[in-house]
């Protein structure tokens, strides 16, 4: 998980610690992940992606079979 730093106050150190931010962000965003951990959601998505996997909490937010994961496919929520 990618957790940012402060920035420097001095304006000279800017350039070397946004660098190792970036580097940061790029070993996070391109290492294999061991699992992932999905919150429950209460309301559906406001702009669903083909797609798209979320994780419905089957009370406030049921897309037709309860609580539970579904994948946004052809314009429909699907569980799986």
């Amino acid at each position: 998980m990618y957790v940012p730093t402060n920035p420097p106050t001095d304006p000279k150190e800017f350039q070397s610690w946004a660098y190792g931010e970036l580097l940061a962000l790029s070993r996070q965003l391109s290492g294999a992940m061991e699992y992932i951990t999905l919150d429950s959601r209460a309301v559906a998505p406001s702009k669903p992606r083909e797609g798209m996997v979320v994780r419905a909490d089957g009370t406030n937010w049921n897309p037709g079979a309860g609580a539970g994961l579904y994948e946004y496919l052809s314009g429909t929520w699907t569980k799986l």
